[in-house]
């Protein structure tokens, strides 16, 4: 097959185009193909009435990610998307009245936690501090910014060895309990657990990293047109690049013959000859009619599938006073609210994420706002009675909102994603969270991201090595692009 054929990009998330951008920067052919009518993916967007809501990630870390995207097309990230790293990155408040904002600086950070839990855990807090920047560097450049694809990935004796010996595969409760005390800096450092599907009891402790990305790395957001502008931004530098992009287009079968890839078909009836394919889609879907039988992984036989959520977003008629960007409300309950997720049914007492985007004015009429509320909740697997619970769970939800003060949101304008819908977006399980990352499922054990008796398939997004979340994602699209780049001229 002539090394000039087309590259073909299933998917216009995040993944899709950053293997898009880099593979038409260098001069190949590319063609993404789109069901939607815009960009984004998971990094969606919607209008209710005259309010606009992005239905996707929320919390944007490691800025130097997406500018390396862009840099691989001659762009500056400042030029296309400028960001702001927010102050505070979360307000956390906590059931006993009490509250902690996660702020940039050492120094800075500390106070905050000296005013809280005292000097005592302040200087306990600074001393872990460091001890998650040395486990970041252990870990970043080894296990999640590298191909996983071989399992020679894995051997990298020095790297597992300094993680080992920095806690990273204790269980991530343990870590984080051997280096700090007061209960509520411990949530402060495990909660993230749930962006990986798992309770901090088990996952594991190189988990770690992602409180690091957070808590010290920062939280950012695009200072116009919200999250959806990074997918809208890509997608422009895409096309100036050379990249094609149809959207309204749906994939419907990708061809293989006893050499590799050698077309995709549209629901359209055309067939696009390709050299390469990039699947950036939601991946136990592809398997189950768009991939040739031959694609077929070991690792999706049994998946084990990240907890939903329940996102409740909604058009305030005012602005709130002194309302951080990110709020997580934690419960009362700990441990409990994450055995009930393990079960597969409902928190009793959930952590709530509420999202207060002022900055982006342009989603709001004039004085008026857009709020966001996320509670973590079980998948479809879990077997409940969506018709039934999800009424049950949003008032709820409006009941706790009106008691931390928020008022009565209930008659506001309003877009409910629950699990039911989620499956409707197409996502499996009715989670747009993919995978959980489980030992089992992570690294190398991850769905692969290249079809081994299918030349020139590959795989991109959150359900390939690195994993669930915006940097891994694009992290996920530039390793399927240097393989493609390095397997042909």
């Amino acid at each position: 097959m002539a090394a000039r054929d087309p590259v073909v990009v299933v998917g216009a998330g995040l993944g899709g185009l950053a293997a898009a951008i880099r593979v038409a920067a260098a001069g190949r052919p590319v063609t993404v193909v789109e069901a939607r009518d815009v960009p984004g993916g998971c990094c969606g967007t919607a209008d209710v009435e005259a309010y606009r809501f992005d239905t996707g990630p929320s919390v944007l870390t490691m800025p130097a990610v997406l500018a390396d995207t862009f840099a691989a097309a001659g762009e500056e990230l400042e030029r296309w998307l400028p960001l702001r790293r927010l102050d505070p990155y979360y307000r956390l408040t906590y059931a006993d009245g009490s509250q902690l904002d996660v702020v940039a600086g050492a120094d800075h950070m500390t106070e905050q936690v000296r005013g809280l839990c005292g000097p005592a855990e302040a200087e306990r807090y600074r001393r872990f501090r460091r001890h998650l920047g040395e486990m970041f560097e252990a870990e970043w450049p080894s296990f999640i910014d590298s191909d996983m694809t071989r399992l020679r990935g894995l051997a990298r004796p020095y790297a597992l060895w300094r993680l080992a010996t920095l806690g990273g595969f204790r269980r991530l409760d343990g870590l984080v309990r051997r280096h700090l005390t007061d209960d509520r800096l411990i949530r402060a450092h495990t909660f993230q657990a749930l962006y990986v599907g798992l309770s901090p009891r088990r996952a594991l402790g190189v988990y770690a990293t992602i409180a690091h990305m957070d808590t010290v790395g920062g939280v950012y957001f695009p200072r116009q047109g919200g999250m959806h502008a990074i997918p809208r931004a890509m997608a422009a530098v895409a096309e100036k690049t050379g990249a094609s992009i149809r959207y309204g287009t749906r994939a419907t079968k990708i061809e293989a013959d006893s050499a590799g890839v050698v077309a995709v078909r549209l629901d359209t009836g055309e067939r696009l000859a390709a050299s390469h394919v990039v699947v950036a889609c939601d991946l136990p879907a592809a398997h189950a009619g768009l991939l040739p039988e031959k694609a077929g992984d070991w690792r999706l036989r049994r998946p084990r599938y990240s907890p939903s959520c329940l996102v409740v977003h909604l058009g305030l008629d005012r602005r709130l006073p002194d309302q951080a960007h990110h709020t997580i409300h934690f419960g009362r309950e700990w441990a409990s609210t994450f055995s009930a997720l393990e079960a597969g049914r409902p928190q009793p007492d959930p952590s709530l994420l509420v999202t207060y985007p002022e900055s982006d004015a342009g989603a709001a009429p004039p004085g008026h706002a857009t709020l966001s509320v996320l509670e973590p909740t079980a998948n479809l697997r879990g077997g409940g009675d969506w018709e039934r619970l999800t009424p049950r769970l949003v008032d709820r939800l409006f009941q706790r909102l009106a008691g931390l003060g928020y008022g009565d949101l209930s008659g506001a304008p309003r877009l409910i994603l629950d699990p039911p819908a989620w499956g409707r977006l197409g996502h499996s399980a009715g989670t747009p969270f993919a995978l959980d990352h489980r030992f089992t499922q992570t690294a190398w054990f991850r769905p692969s991201g290249v079809a081994r008796r299918i030349p020139g398939l590959h795989f991109a997004g959150m359900y390939t090595a690195p994993g669930v979340g915006v940097p891994p994602v694009l992290i996920s699209g530039r390793l399927a692009a240097q393989r493609i780049l390095e397997s042909s001229p």
